[in-house]
């Protein structure tokens, strides 16, 4: 039988940047990666936010680009679809009223990933498009709303950082109505460079051999310059500085439209996407770079592709934080294989998915993660140290779901944490939770007896475990706390039903 890289898949990879939406259609067969279709439309949906909440329009705007997403998505009936949020969304306080339409639009999650995950995530597709040496290259990539900063060997990124700065927020922020001036201009060019100070120690200690550039505004910048005549590729100190002057002798962003190189699409951030640039170069001592096509939605299909080799970044990071916190592998695997047994016989009438199984399995393993602090409340430190880690491979959506899984395993149940959720996901979590909490109970009989000798059947939220005869009566501490979580259990709408005491 052919594995399953070894067939024809067809991946969808959406990034719903702060500034532009893009789609990209790739085929795979045996490993390769064949883009066929690519979308891109400036959105701009950080412009104009004011208190880190999207305008009506933004929403609007992007909602309608997604809609014609969705009809080419329509004709090609891909084999998975999967859509990143950025800095605009990880920034915005009403990002839901853009995420839960778009979800229901598109018929699938919107993750907003991290920066740091961003910035990985990035390094990923401009790697696919190098050379495969073993050269350290510094990839730069700005965005709309944030810009990332990643050092990395061949496919491995080894330093990964997310600042805040782009050239959506830099437009609105230092050149508003599109007006252009060297003292903007200064001033947006002076922020960048203290913006990139954070970082210089610890990248210039670390080093690299070649910088490359990712993303529209560094291919802008390098197109204008070679279409100038002033390089055959790349940019570098000087070329950035003729660039730099170029832009200056205009007065407004819409006289730009006599530069050769220059998209319309391009036109309102390139200014302040120089800025940013010019920044980085003197802040970082940089001389030259060259740019990529590979950018974070080509990453997220590599990403993808891993994923149907097996090959889930994310059971690497949740193996080296257990790993750092010093977690006991032994209670670990025995509460995993015990919510596993749950968990299968709950998931046909709860209509559990695979990514459900993934998050209660990473749970389990993780439960006793916040032991590395204190063992009062560790069920608390370990959601902590999960929401606030830097999380390869972890949406934030999925690094809050799987602390409240944590953090809801024992004592009460956090009724409370689940207030910003709707309550559809907070029905499907909290039954998630419960099969958690179960697991859990049984941490103190599997290593004596193997599996407990009970069988499990749901319906609705009601869950029965029916135990051979006598068998509670054998294990009175488990007995017990059984009785206890039917009373905890109760408070949240669940009804669990102990047989054969």
């Amino acid at each position: 039988m052919n594995n399953i890289a070894e067939q024809d898949q067809t991946l969808v990879a959406i990034d719903l940047g702060s500034n532009s939406f893009h789609m990209i259609v790739a085929r795979v067969n045996h490993g390769e990666m064949r883009p066929v279709e690519r979308f891109g439309e400036r959105v701009q949906l950080a412009a104009e936010m004011k208190s880190n909440r999207l305008t009506q329009d933004a929403i609007a705007r992007g909602l309608a680009c997604l809609a014609r997403f969705r009809q080419v998505i329509d004709k090609l009936n891909p084999d998975q679809i999967r859509i990143v949020g950025t800095n605009a969304l990880r920034a915005a306080k009403n990002a839901a009223l853009f995420i839960r339409p778009a979800e229901a639009l598109m018929g699938c999650p919107v993750e907003v990933i991290p920066g740091r995950e961003e910035a990985r995530l990035i390094y990923l597709g401009v790697a696919h498009t190098l050379a495969d040496d073993d050269d350290a290259r510094l990839v730069v990539d700005i965005g709309g709303g944030s810009t990332e900063f990643v050092i990395g060997q061949r496919f491995e990124s080894r330093l990964r950082e997310s600042l805040h700065m782009g050239c959506v927020t830099y437009r609105d922020r230092f050149f508003p109505q599109g007006k252009i001036s060297a003292k903007r201009f200064a001033k947006a060019y002076q922020a960048a460079y203290q913006e990139v100070l954070r970082i210089r120690k610890a990248y210039t200690n670390h080093g690299w051999d070649n910088v490359v550039g990712s993303s529209g505004t560094m291919r802008s910048a390098e197109l204008i310059v070679t279409q100038q005549g002033w390089a055959d590729e790349g940019i570098n100190s000087d070329n950035l500085t003729l660039l730099r002057k170029l832009l200056l002798s205009h007065k407004h962003i819409d006289e730009l439209t006599d530069l050769p190189g220059l998209s319309e699409r391009r036109r309102g951030v390139i200014v302040p996407g120089v800025a940013i640039i010019s920044g980085v170069f003197d802040a970082l001592g940089i001389k030259h770079l060259h740019t990529s096509p590979g950018a974070l939605r080509e990453g997220v299909v590599y990403e993808m592709m891993g994923r149907l080799e097996h090959e889930d970044v994310r059971e690497r990071t949740v193996s080296a934080l257990m790993r750092r916190a010093e977690v006991d592998q032994q209670n670990a695997d025995q509460v995993e294989a015990m919510a596993m047994l749950l968990f299968d016989a709950a998931a046909v009438n709860w209509q559990l998915s695979e990514v459900d199984r993934n998050l209660v399995r990473w749970a389990a393993r993780l439960h006793e993660v916040g032991l590395s602090i204190a063992h009062t409340q560790f069920h608390k430190h370990g959601q902590y140290l999960i929401e606030h880690s830097d999380l390869p491979g972890f949406s934030k959506q999925m690094q809050t779901a799987l602390g409240l899984l944590v953090r809801s395993h024992r004592q009460r149940f956090p009724i409370e944490d689940f207030a910003g959720l709707d309550e559809q996901q907070t029905s499907h979590l909290q039954r998630l939770c419960a099969l958690m909490r179960l697991a859990a109970l049984f941490k103190y009989v599997t290593p004596v007896e193997g599996e407990p000798l009970f069988s499990t059947q749901v319906s609705g939220n009601d869950v029965a475990l029916h135990f051979d005869p006598g068998w509670l009566a054998r294990h009175p501490l488990t007995s017990e706390a059984l009785k206890a979580e039917q009373r905890v259990l109760k408070k949240i709408g669940f009804k669990l039903w102990l047989h054969g005491a």
